[in-house]
């Protein structure tokens, strides 16, 4: 799987969010001032290219749809990110947030409780 630029990400957030669309969908999913049609057409056909998206064709026109889910790519892409950056330790990168003074004790209440959970459905499994 190819990894995505900006552009790219930004329409296929908007295309994960609509499900299915024609390029007229996408393009009014952005913000004023929108980027030309021509612009967001060339990113469409570079992710069709990269396979991020199919289409079905309705005489001249397409219907985009993602043949990559939101939750794959982006797992994809954290596993990238703890290899990169944090030597491929899960644990590490939970440690930097929890190091990270942003997160309030209510933050660190929920992450503690979701590891929790996680361990208890874990355990459940494994008997």
């Amino acid at each position: 799987m190819n990894e995505l630029t900006k552009a790219e990400e930004q329409v296929m957030q908007y295309v994960w969010k609509l499900e299915k669309a024609f390029l007229k969908d996408i393009v009014e999913q952005f913000p004023e001032p929108k980027p030309a049609y021509t612009t967001i057409s060339t990113v469409v056909r570079v992710l069709v290219k990269k396979e991020f998206l199919k289409f079905k064709t309705y005489g001249k026109i397409r219907e985009y749809y993602p043949s990559v889910s939101k939750d794959t790519y982006f797992k994809r892409h954290m596993k990238e990110v703890i290899g990169n950056f944090f030597s491929g330790s899960p644990s590490k990168f939970a440690l930097f947030f929890a190091n990270n003074e942003d997160l309030n004790l209510t933050e660190m209440e929920k992450m503690k409780q979701m590891l929790e959970d996680k361990i208890e459905k874990l355990k459940a499994n494994n008997e």
